[in-house]
């Protein structure tokens, strides 16, 4: 099979492409190619360039700062971001709470929160998960009480991802403990992360690293009319949310660029007198990931070309499940290539092992969350498994 644009998406793709690799600074480029953190200012910095060329919230309404694009021009906006080493947007500015708001906020709402929430004027944090109530989301137990014109709430949320940077939350909050169904007296509320009650303490993760954090509310006052849309109806904002979080989760632009890199590096490294690019079994491993990512492609393709009235086609499921799987095995990969160089990331003295292998492991650590968040593996599955094949 032969893939071929139109010119004019081809000419679409070159702008992005020019772009992303000379308008970015390249500070920020080099930051996410090494595979390093990027600092708060970074993600800022980047962000307001984005929105400042109406590139950083194309699938927003037309009047919020959107572009009316096709699928098909939102897929290669995203992969051409990522072969140049550009970061996404910040997701739960562009991809959660923004098009909530858009959707179902008032008109209150959508002038104070959108604009900024586009230039990353305010920061998003996501006030979902509880200790028992991760994947069973309308387990939730944090509570929110009415008292005149305030909500008050308690209870607990965790695995808030970047949550140190945020400025406010959307929060999953239960109203109405009596409901007959649980899903039914959930609400969600917005609320600035420096208001009295809230205390964060971080996570450390696997890889040592810190990204997430749990967050604590005791009596958090909450305005009324930070509620988003009506009482009790977070559950449906929830699933409309949980959506847009899955869109581009394949990373084709990534797993592409997580190739190239371990193509480059087996040419570097010799193994058993040898350079390892000509060892059978890493070659005929690489190509075998190649073709799996060729195929993940074009099922990317078949997907936006096929997606209609904004909702995504069944086969969206499949780019889930085998994308993050190929993420997995391409950060296995480069911690294989780099072999007993991988474990200086947990040594003391690592300053002669070159960058790629000293962060390899704490990537293929990392990348383990890939195939739970966004709906897990086991979920999707069962997605493909009705939707799809009719089981």
């Amino acid at each position: 099979m032969r893939l071929q644009l139109s010119p004019e998406l081809q000419k679409f793709r070159e702008e992005m492409r020019a772009f992303f690799t000379t308008r970015v600074p390249q500070e920020i480029r080099d930051t996410v190619a090494a595979g390093r953190d990027l600092t708060r200012e970074q993600h800022i910095e980047n962000q307001h360039i984005l929105n400042a060329a109406g590139l950083a919230v194309p699938h927003w309404p037309v009047e919020w700062g959107g572009r009316a694009w096709t699928p098909l021009h939102q897929h290669i906006w995203h992969e051409e971001m990522e072969l140049a080493c550009v970061p996404s947007p910040l997701p739960f500015n562009v991809y959660m709470i923004g098009p909530v708001l858009a959707e179902f906020g008032s008109q209150e709402h959508k002038e104070r929160f959108l604009p900024p929430t586009a230039n990353l004027d305010i920061w998003w944090c996501q006030g979902f998960s509880e200790p028992d109530a991760g994947s069973d989301l309308a387990a939730l137990r944090t509570t929110a009480v009415r008292e005149g014109g305030h909500y008050i709430v308690n209870g607990q949320k965790t695995w808030t991802t970047l949550g140190q940077h945020a400025d406010w939350i959307f929060c999953l909050v239960r109203t109405d403990p009596t409901a007959e169904k649980k899903q039914r007296g959930i609400s969600m509320l917005v609320f600035p992360m420096d208001s009295p009650g809230v205390t964060l303490r971080p996570i450390e993760l696997i890889d040592g690293g810190y990204e997430v954090n749990e967050i604590f509310f005791e009596d958090v006052r909450v305005p009324v009319e930070n509620l988003v849309g009506e009482e009790n109806m977070g559950w449906t904002y929830a699933k409309f949310l949980l959506g847009n979080e899955r869109s581009g989760v394949a990373r084709v632009g990534l797993i592409k660029r997580m190739i190239t890199e371990a193509k480059a590096h087996v040419r570097g490294i010799t193994f058993g007198g040898r350079p390892l690019d000509e060892d059978p079994y890493m070659t005929a491993r690489i190509a075998e990931l190649e073709n799996e990512l060729l195929a993940l492609e074009l099922t990317a393709l078949r997907v936006v070309a096929h997606s209609a009235d904004g909702k995504p086609h069944p086969a969206s499921s499949v780019l889930k499940l085998r994308g993050t799987e190929l993420q997995q095995a391409a950060t296995m990969l480069l911690v294989d290539i780099a072999g007993p160089l991988s474990l200086a990331s947990f040594a003391d003295d690592g300053s002669d092992v070159p960058e790629w292998a000293r962060i390899a492991t704490p990537t293929y650590l990392n990348f383990r969350k890939a195939s739970i968040y966004g709906g897990s593996n086991e979920v999707q599955r069962t997605i493909v498994a009705g939707t799809i094949l009719g089981l």
